[in-house]
């Protein structure tokens, strides 16, 4: 009677396979999650301290650029001989000067960077106004409020320059922070949802096919009346 059980161990071992595999992919997206609160919370100081986010965002993008610069220098020393090694070097050094700057002068990078948003959203704001007072097109009326934000935008930053370097570019890299946050929040707590989903199915459905086995197995026909009668 033994060996007309069927044998458990495979399918068992399999589903113990799929669980750990779930579960590691839950505590994946459980720490993608933490992540973006960690984000999130980072955007909120930031839009408090407006001005120490700005100074944050400067040394950031100094020591991106130094490390930015050596890593290219590096590579550029590796490729020595080919058609493109004075570029590398020339596009390393830039990078290290760069970044050199803006570590040694915060305040003034602030302000450049302040002012050349600025004119971007001057710029940006006039053509999305020509370009939808010209065509007319379906999207009309939000072309036209994107241009007159972004003109408004610019010139409010303008006309408190350069005052208004000390909050801009860290009110930005804090919203930034805040949204990027708010999307990995929501993709880890929606993964893990449909994780859970997907294992109550499985166990729900596991009891029904362990039901279809034994059922099978009692509707089997018994050795003596598998042979033919004579």
């Amino acid at each position: 009677m033994g060996a007309d059980r069927s044998d458990p161990g495979p399918r068992q071992r399999e589903q113990k396979q799929q669980q750990k595999q779930q579960k590691q992919l839950k505590r994946g997206f459980g720490l993608l999650a933490l992540l973006g609160v960690i984000l999130v919370l980072a955007g909120l100081v930031g839009l408090v301290y407006t001005g120490v986010a700005t100074l944050t965002s400067m040394f950031l993008f100094g020591w991106l650029l130094l490390v930015g610069g050596v890593v290219g220098l590096a590579q550029a020393v590796q490729s020595r001989g080919t058609s493109y090694f004075w570029l590398a070097v020339i596009v390393a050094a830039v990078n290290l000067a760069a970044g050199f700057v803006i570590l040694r002068r915060p305040e003034a990078t602030a302000e450049a960077l302040t002012m050349f948003a600025a004119l971007l959203f001057l710029t940006g704001g006039v053509f999305r106004l020509v370009g939808a007072l010209v065509v007319r097109g379906a999207n009309f009326g939000i072309s036209l409020v994107q241009g007159a934000f972004g003109l408004l935008l610019g010139i409010l930053i303008l006309s408190n320059w350069p005052g208004s370097s000390l909050y801009v570019i860290g009110t930005f890299f804090s919203l930034a922070l805040l949204f990027d946050g708010l999307s990995l929040v929501g993709l880890g707590m929606g993964a893990r949802r449909i994780l859970g989903l997907v294992r109550d199915d499985d166990a729900g459905a596991a009891p029904g096919a362990a039901g279809g086995t034994r059922e099978a197995a009692g509707n089997r026909p018994a050795p003596d009346q598998e042979q033919p009668n004579n």
